[in-house]
């Protein structure tokens, strides 16, 4: 999907579930990490997340679109455009946008260690030295995670 083609959708779905024109830029921005989208209170553009795209599907890409666009046009009307305000989760409820998207990063591997005396797990985020480092107990560190 290209930008021309998300700034239609995003007003068509502006339309169809806001009656409301969207009049500014949304586009793909593939430096938003964790976050599906992103509304700029003082442009008034919307940004989103390419991998919600490429990960999830169209589906998902439409709930994004609905909660910026709940963002935006709040915002506009001088509402509550905040995840906290009761104007913000009215509109979402009624527009059925989504909440928060699906988790977008995978989760950190973890280094699996297991104790050669006393048998216990240890797992840490970066390898470290066995031949260095021991269990509490003193027993030597053998490395599992492949």
């Amino acid at each position: 999907m290209t930008n021309k083609e998300l700034q239609a959708l995003v007003e068509k779905v502006s339309l169809e579930y806001f009656k409301k024109p969207f009049l500014h830029q949304a586009i793909f921005n593939s430096r938003l990490q964790t976050t599906g989208g992103r509304y700029h209170l003082n442009s008034g553009n919307l940004d989103f997340n390419p991998l919600v795209v490429e990960i999830y599907g169209l589906d998902e890409l439409l709930g994004v679109i609905k909660h910026e666009l709940c963002h935006y046009h709040l915002h506009l009307e001088n509402k509550g455009y905040q995840h906290k305000d009761t104007d913000f989760k009215l509109l979402l409820k009624e527009t059925g946008g989504s909440r928060f998207v699906k988790p977008l990063k995978a989760k950190k591997r973890l280094e699996h260690y297991r104790c050669t005396k006393c048998q216990a797990d240890i797992f840490r985020q970066r390898k470290i030295n066995t031949t260095r480092y021991v269990c509490q107990c003193g027993g030597k560190l053998k490395h599992l995670t492949n």
